[in-house]
């Protein structure tokens, strides 16, 4: 097992463990992986083992390659690791979406601050523009948002040849343990109402597109993607505890409203990713060094 692989997202004694010969299965790691990854478990104990590319709590990663999330209206880095961009998503795999609230990124569309938790992020520029109606709560099948929240959404693609499925260990198997990722990314506003976007016109349902498995579309109209280099995310990553892992992002600058109607029913469909709440968010990586360079 590389190191690429058992570090997905936030499993790094896991590696340990797995070189160590331990007698955890792919499958188990794999479950583990995700389940960290998507901050339902929490971060293993590291007091024993070094796992950490700081020398010390508080110092950068600096060890680490280019991370995320960032404002990408900020072009700026010094991150020096410059791998190869992953193919377009319609080359690849999609093996996973999931959703984060509030946006983990900061852009143009979503540059209100929340706050610094787990739970922090950005909002969407308009949420304070949203009518009563908009607004209306409305409880259902998806949890950890509601009307007025800020979502962004994941959909993450792989060069391995796998069937998409639970958490980011469905974006690897034990024949292709050093997979190339892109991640797909659209920060949206929640509302209750059913002329908004309807969020089951990008879900999974067995589609694929040639030889690749892919969402039934990806959003289009927010503006032109921004591509860089950078990181898994979420709430176990700081910059400090930097990810290990490689990935392409593209992630798009502006806003555009879902009805929170559609995410519920996409949970009450039973999605093959068994994605049934909105996660937690890794704050904004603003460390010139941990970051790459946006390239126009």
């Amino acid at each position: 097992m590389t190191l690429k692989t058992a570090l997905l997202a936030g499993a790094p004694l896991l590696f340990l463990m797995a070189c160590g010969g331990n007698n955890e299965t792919a499958s188990d790691a794999k479950k583990t992986a995700s389940k960290e990854a998507a901050g339902e478990t929490p971060a293993t104990e590291t007091s024993t083992v070094a796992i950490s590319n700081t020398e010390k709590e508080g110092d950068l990663c600096l060890a680490s390659g280019p991370q995320t999330p960032r404002d990408i209206s900020n072009k700026a880095g010094l991150n020096p690791n410059m791998f190869a961009l992953a193919p377009a998503s319609t080359e690849m795999n999609l093996c996973n979406i999931h959703t984060h609230t509030n946006a983990e990124h900061k852009g143009p569309g979503f540059s209100v601050f929340v706050n610094d938790s787990d739970n922090g992020g950005y909002a969407c520029n308009e949420t304070t523009d949203l009518t009563a109606s908009e607004m209306e709560p409305m409880e259902g099948a998806y949890k950890s948002v509601k009307p007025g929240d800020t979502i962004e959404v994941h959909w993450v693609h792989t060069s391995c040849d796998i069937t998409p499925g639970e958490g980011l260990g469905s974006c690897l198997s034990d024949t292709c343990a050093n997979p190339t990722l892109r991640v797909e990314a659209q920060t949206f506003l929640v509302v209750n109402d059913r002329n908004a976007g309807n969020f089951l016109d990008y879900r999974y349902s067995g589609e694929k597109s040639g030889d690749f498995h892919q969402a039934a579309s990806l959003p289009m109209g927010t503006g032109e993607p921004v591509v860089f280099r950078g990181s898994t995310t979420g709430p176990s990553y700081t910059q400090s505890q930097c990810s290990p892992l490689e990935v392409t992002w593209s992630v798009r600058p502006m806003c555009a409203k879902v009805d929170i109607a559609s995410l519920h029913k996409w949970a009450e469909e039973g999605n093959v990713f068994n994605e049934t709440k909105s996660h937690g968010v890794r704050q904004l990586v603003t460390a010139p060094e941990l970051l790459s360079p946006i390239e126009d």
